[in-house]
């Protein structure tokens, strides 16, 4: 999920870091989103563990992804690190499986959630106890690792083949996302039955439910469109090693996309001014 080429030479017992114009730029990316999503995310767990939201169970879901979303942090961090210690590399190549996989798959996760509580919710009812939150995060969680797995032994020796992976996974994560996006905005446009003394209440709830929707709708576009573009982009010309700024584009979009989940919580749950003041 990076751009790692860094050269290095050796004269004699001292080695030498040579960092480009692009993987400068890639620390800058990542050190953005290790300051900006590690506090964020972990005030949300500390807030959906001591109850202080809208219920474990209502939430696990974003707890997982916010779990998640710690994993690509340290991600960033050992990223950043990486350039200088290379015994690192192989550990953050690891690492990567929670970038590509794991935050795409969580908030399928949370979409899919959404669209049955909107559009089916008898169907969402016969589904909302725990039980089967926890049977959907383990298999979330095992498909997150085996793409850890597959990340650390293919990125450097199967590159293309890592490429593949990768834009295959996003493009399907991103047709799920939008078709559950759209399907709820579809639903929420639509005036439902109710009584008239709770008409104007109905539709402000609606009106932020509808706009909420509609920004986690653009941001999906925004995180996945660019790197899944990225990607065919290397499939058809094979020019990743020539133009290492066009990969660059689309991995900004995506790492710095992570702020966005927990802010749109915190707000939801009227705790982000809170936590502004404690930062």
């Amino acid at each position: 999920m990076n751009n790692s080429a860094v050269n290095l030479s050796t004269n004699g017992d001292s080695t030498a870091v040579s960092i480009g114009l692009v993987n400068r730029l890639e620390i800058c990316v990542y050190l953005i989103n290790l300051l900006f999503c590690l506090p964020t995310h972990s005030y949300v767990m500390r807030l959906i563990v001591t109850g202080t939201g809208n219920g474990i169970v209502s939430e696990f879901f974003i707890l997982n992804l916010s779990a998640c979303e710690i994993g690509v942090c340290l991600n960033s961090l050992i990223f950043v690190l990486s350039m200088w210690f290379r015994s690192l590399s192989t550990f953050e190549q690891f690492l990567i499986g929670f970038s590509i996989t794991g935050r795409p798959l969580f908030q399928c996760l949370i979409c899919v959630e959404r669209y049955l509580a909107v559009v089916h919710p008898v169907t969402f009812l016969k589904y909302k106890p725990l039980r089967y939150r926890v049977i959907c995060c383990t298999a979330a969680w095992i498909i997150c690792f085996s793409s850890c797995f597959l990340c650390m032994f293919t990125l450097d020796s199967q590159y293309a083949v890592y490429i593949c992976f990768l834009t295959m996974q996003l493009l399907v994560f991103l047709f799920i996302k939008l078709f559950c996006l759209s399907a709820v905005l579809r639903a929420l446009k639509q005036s439902g039955p109710g009584e008239r003394g709770r008409e104007r209440e109905e539709d402000h709830m609606k009106r932020r439910a509808f706009y909420l929707i509609l920004i986690t709708t653009v941001t999906t576009v925004l995180t996945f469109g660019p790197i899944t573009v990225t990607g065919f982009f290397f499939i058809v010309t094979h020019n990743y090693v020539d133009r290492p700024e066009v990969w660059l584009s689309g991995l900004l979009c995506f790492v710095l996309a992570g702020f966005v989940q927990p802010v749109l919580y915190l707000r939801r749950t009227g705790k982000f001014s809170r936590f502004c003041c404690q930062i």
